[in-house]
């Protein structure tokens, strides 16, 4: 959980929104990973399994039928204090992007993913991955230029 909570804890918020469902996902990984039986070639295996499980869970959950309400984005980021306010506001851009560009934006820029890994993480030809990302960069300039 140390090495690799803080990251599962902002996939979940990126993907839910939703600090109560953040929390059940996180424990569901970890719960996961202790009755696992797989073992990892190295730390970067295992970290690649945490995205990945992390990913599903979080899918899973949105496919439910019945969905409650979630909370707004201006509710959501429970940023630590030493954030600033430009990391604030591109958080929240990069959250309010659709979800086939969220995913691709966070493994890059936060966890430092190039697009060939992005790509077998999520099943996607990293082509489309760069795609993705150049789309992704388009709308965020967009929403930044706007809110500035």
């Amino acid at each position: 959980m140390e090495r690799h909570g803080d990251m599962v804890r902002r996939l979940c918020l990126v993907h839910l929104k939703n600090h109560a469902d953040t929390e059940d996902i996180f424990q569901t990984v970890f719960l996961r990973y202790v009755l696992s039986a797989t073992r990892f070639e190295s730390e970067e295996h295992e970290k690649a399994w945490f995205i990945r499980v992390t990913v599903n869970a979080c899918r899973d959950l949105l496919r439910q039928l019945v969905r409650r309400a979630t909370v707004p984005l201006d509710a959501l980021a429970e940023l630590p204090a030493d954030t600033t306010q430009d990391d604030r506001q591109v958080l929240q851009a990069v959250l309010a992007l659709p979800a086939r560009y969220r995913d691709a934006v966070y493994l890059h820029y936060y966890e430092g993913y190039t697009a060939p890994e992005i790509g077998r993480l999520l099943g996607k030809n990293p082509n489309t991955v760069y795609t993705l990302l150049h789309r992704a960069k388009e709308l965020l300039r967009e929403q930044l230029e706007v809110s500035q």
